[in-house]
């Protein structure tokens, strides 16, 4: 028998053995080394000759991943290792560290329970190291430190023992610091990782040794002896002596919860359902007899088996020709197969229990984020992402006969990439495609073109947008075009702390389903009482309210409203772009009492343009996206760094100085930093480190308003001027 199948037959064995099961992810900021510490993992397992653990970065097996030496997409396998005399099946996900995949990280801790976050020895805790772990904490997912080449420090900076041990101090203060910062109030202090109890790991991902303090005890080897070691180039001895793979296979085991504790704190967070159902006893006892719920994670198009999902199984067992309803989509499908990874590939197998990660074929009506189950049942909560496509290109097939092929392409890549948006212009007929940034648009459009064998010709990138109201407007009346129903409504900002809220995800975007709940929660924030009792709707940040009392057939025509209030939501009066930070009132109605005279075509004109009317009263402007900057060049090259930032409408924040070298936290909108990583090295001498972070949206300064107003109308095809209020309302 082959490793790979010896592999599989344990893996089959262990998947019911809750106890012995870890789903694990591995996080980190952008080459801090996580793909080569998995190599260790995956050599420990004997799917990997050691010699090639930590160079062949075996999870990266996308091409343009291996070209760019960046993990790009997250990726799963499933190993056997023997820890105390005792088989483990880790499931593992390999997450990417660039800002702008880090959707596929915010897919992957809903799949995990605990999660391994590296920071590099030399560089530090750095900003993406701190949104992962943000990411990790908010779905209660259990992190550990491993504290990554080790030997740079050493060998490259020449630090000594004592600064060796100091940089670690202040790497383990700060991931400590974040945690009582971000992680949930019951378990700040039940999550601090502490060294001498073994949470946290030292060690070099490339050259395969690792150590903990209680495995230093076992193996009698102490900092200095690897201070030694890495000064006189003997790190090969290290790793026989201290493998890297039995250090973290200890540190995942000891310190990472498995799937049946997991669930037990985890469901009541990601899922709000009826807490007496039977399906939500299984899913908090993590029970595979029952009924079977799902979340899927992650879907990828195979050529040959076509729609490929990854899920994790939280109640229940999922089988070949199973029928899975699915909460968004509202349909049933049949499961053609089920399988675990192997890292590029999957291996088919009978069944799947609950606490493991699956991948299933047959889920065609399934993107992730979707609650698959074989029971009616409240979707799991939806995934909150930390920032949003900003970047749009128009794209376009080379040749005209490759139309339906561009649309099926494009079909596919939304459905792979929740990030990316598709949206097809309809005056000028473009097909435009959204993104996190240009490095994200550059991949998508690469893979299209070397992965679907596709030609496609894009245009310059396109900044995205927002428009929101900067007052509150008079009450504006709309009128259906047959004059029998009139609505009246208020726009008005929404207030900041509910607006940071909903971005926080402790109001969920979704319809109120219990609005006295919300409304009161609302107050609380500091809401107007008579405003917010009946909340109708929150989307793209933005909230319906229902302020009337007693109007006659209301109720029937709230989804209509709803509908309208949504379409205006979409494109807004000033360039149609989304409206964002609105709040709409609606103050008075007056309906026909047959229903035949107040269907959609009567309603939905008749709240959408009262709304734009009232945008325009209320000093409606335009949001830009910004992102924070963050820059450590050595402090006689401050001076260029602060003037090449300001130069882009950047704003310093802050300075933190570290030694020889200067942190430098600006801000600036994402219009003006195309072309920075050239500037910056040019000014530099090419001594700057640098990383961004998504900021949200602010204002875009008045000044600049009409003349990005004109082009962006231009640009969709639209008069170059704004309609006025009274375009709207007759």
């Amino acid at each position: 028998m082959g490793r790979r199948e010896e592999m599989v037959d344990r893996a089959k064995v262990l998947m019911s053995d809750l106890e012995h099961i870890r789903n694990i992810g591995v996080v980190a900021h952008i080459d801090h080394g996580k793909t080569t510490l998995n190599d260790n993992f995956i050599a420990g397992a004997g799917m990997l000759s050691e010699e090639l653990a930590g160079k062949a970065c075996v999870l990266d097996f996308h091409d343009d991943e291996q070209q760019r030496g960046i993990t790009i997409n997250a990726a799963n396998i499933s190993i056997v290792q023997e820890y105390k005399d005792k088989d483990y099946l880790i499931n593992i996900i390999d997450t990417p560290g660039h800002v702008d995949f880090s959707g596929d990280v915010t897919r992957a801790m809903r799949a995990v329970d605990g999660a391994v976050v590296v920071v590099c020895a030399v560089e530090g805790s750095m900003p993406q190291t701190e949104t992962v772990l943000r990411q990790a904490l908010r779905e209660k997912v259990k992190p550990i430190l491993f504290i990554n080449k080790v030997d740079r420090l050493i060998n490259e900076l020449q630090v000594t023992p004592e600064e060796m041990q100091k940089r670690f101090v202040k790497i383990i203060s700060k991931f400590n610091e974040s945690v009582r910062k971000m992680a949930p109030k019951e378990l700040k202090k039940e999550w601090q990782v502490k060294p001498e109890d073994g949470s946290v790991g030292f060690g070099s991902a490339y050259n395969n040794w690792a150590i903990s303090v209680p495995f230093m005890q076992k193996a009698g080897i102490s900092f200095k002896d690897i201070y030694d070691h890495c000064v006189e180039g003997k790190q090969k001895e290290l790793s026989k002596k201290i493998p890297l793979n039995n250090v973290l296979l200890e540190m995942v085991v000891q310190h990472l919860p498995n799937p049946k504790d997991a669930q037990k704190y985890r469901i009541p967070t990601i899922w709000k359902g009826d807490k007496e159902s039977d399906i939500a006893k299984s899913m908090l006892s993590c029970g595979s007899d029952g009924e079977t719920a799902l979340m899927v994670t992650n879907v990828t198009i195979d050529p040959h088996a076509g729609d490929v999902s990854t899920a994790r199984v939280f109640a229940g067992k999922i089988s070949r020709g199973m029928k899975l309803k699915l909460s968004n989509a509202k349909r049933e499908n049949t499961i053609q197969q089920v399988g675990i990874y192997m890292g590029a590939e999957r291996i088919n197998v009978e069944d799947v229990p609950a606490g493991n990660i699956v991948a299933i074929t047959g889920l065609r009506d399934a993107y992730a984020g979707e609650t698959a189950a074989t029971v009616e049942m409240d979707p799991f909560e939806e995934m909150k992402h930390f920032s949003e496509p900003v970047i749009t290109k128009s794209i376009e097939a080379k040749n005209t006969s490759d139309l339906p092929k561009l649309v099926e392409v494009l079909r596919q890549v939304a459905k792979e990439d929740p990030m990316i948006r598709i949206e097809i212009n309809e005056e000028t007929g473009e097909h435009l495609i959204s993104g996190m940034g240009e490095l994200h648009l550059e991949v998508i459009e690469n893979r299209i073109k070397t992965e679907r064998k596709l030609e496609v010709e894009t245009s310059p990138p396109i900044i995205v947008y927002r428009e929101t109201a900067f007052s509150e407007s008079p009450t504006i009346e709309g009128k259906s075009p047959n004059r029998h129903n009139r609505f009246y409504v208020v726009i008005a900002p929404l207030e900041d702390n509910v607006y940071k809220a909903i971005e926080d995800g402790e109001i969920a975007e979704k319809e109120a389903k219990d609005s006295k709940a919300l409304g009161k929660k609302l107050a609380l924030m500091g809401m107007d009482s008579t405003e917010c009792k009946k909340p109708w709707v929150i989307y793209n940040k933005n909230m319906f309210f229902d302020c009337t009392k007693g109007i006659q057939n209301l109720n029937e025509t709230k989804d209509l409203l709803i509908q309208g209030f949504k379409e205006a939501m979409d494109k807004g009066p000033l360039a149609q772009e989304k409206i964002t930070k609105v709040k709409v009132l609606l103050k008075d109605a007056k309906l026909h009492e047959d229903a035949v005279h107040r269907g959609p075509s009567q309603t939905l004109p008749a709240i959408r343009k009262p709304i734009w009317a009232g945008l325009m009263e209320a000093k409606a402007s335009l949001l830009e996206p910004v992102q924070k900057v963050f820059i450590t060049v050595p402090t006689e090259q401050m001076g260029s760094v602060t003037k090449d930032l300001q130069s882009r409408r950047g704003m310093i924040v802050n300075m933190e100085q570290d030694d020889e070298n200067i942190m430098i936290i600006g801000k600036a909108p994402i219009a003006e930093m195309f072309g920075f990583a050239g500037d910056i090295r040019s000014a530099t001498q090419g001594k700057a480190l640098w990383s961004t972070e998504y900021a949200g949206y602010e204002r875009l300064p008045t000044e600049l308003q009409p003349r990005i107003v004109k082009q962006i109308r231009e640009r969709k095809g639209l008069k170059a001027e704004p309609p006025a209020a009274t375009d709207y309302i007759e």
